[in-house]
């Protein structure tokens, strides 16, 4: 799965960029640094070592894009890794990507994004709750967390 590249088949918009003055800084190759060509790779906007102070995003996705789809699960090479019945029902579903916004420093980086992640977090400021969410509001029922 890795030598055919099929995590770009779901995730093809690459991991992140910097982020400053322009929303997709491009940073930019070091000299002598070719842009990659490899589906995943190739929409990298940069390939250089993160340095103190810089502000990265981190974009993990899973998209079901049939453009991507189709050619993977009919090609000799890629069919026998996909359980067509199971992408099946998420077509039309288009797909959902987590972003977070981290600042790198010496010791490793913080992640500055304060957005919902828990599925009844989520769910609860989607119904109108404010954010971020008193938790003291949140109960279980049915063994599941409810706000």
């Amino acid at each position: 799965m890795m030598a055919e590249r099929l995590g770009a088949v779901f995730m093809p918009h690459g991991l992140g960029h910097l982020l400053g003055i322009d929303t997709h800084d491009p940073g930019g190759y070091l000299k002598g640094m070719e842009r990659r060509k490899e589906p995943g790779l190739r929409a990298l906007r940069t390939i250089r070592e993160l340095q103190e102070g810089m502000v990265i995003t981190v974009e993990p996705g899973c998209y079901f894009i049939d453009a991507l789809l189709l050619p993977a699960m009919e090609s000799s090479n890629t069919a026998r890794f996909f359980n067509q019945e199971v992408i099946g029902r998420f077509k039309g579903f288009g797909g959902v990507r987590i972003e977070s916004d981290v600042h790198v420093s010496a010791g490793g980086c913080k992640n500055m994004t304060k957005c919902p992640r828990k599925i009844s977090e989520i769910e609860a400021v989607m119904a109108g709750a404010p954010w971020p969410i008193d938790k003291t509001s949140i109960y279980l029922e049915n063994g599941r967390e409810q706000v």
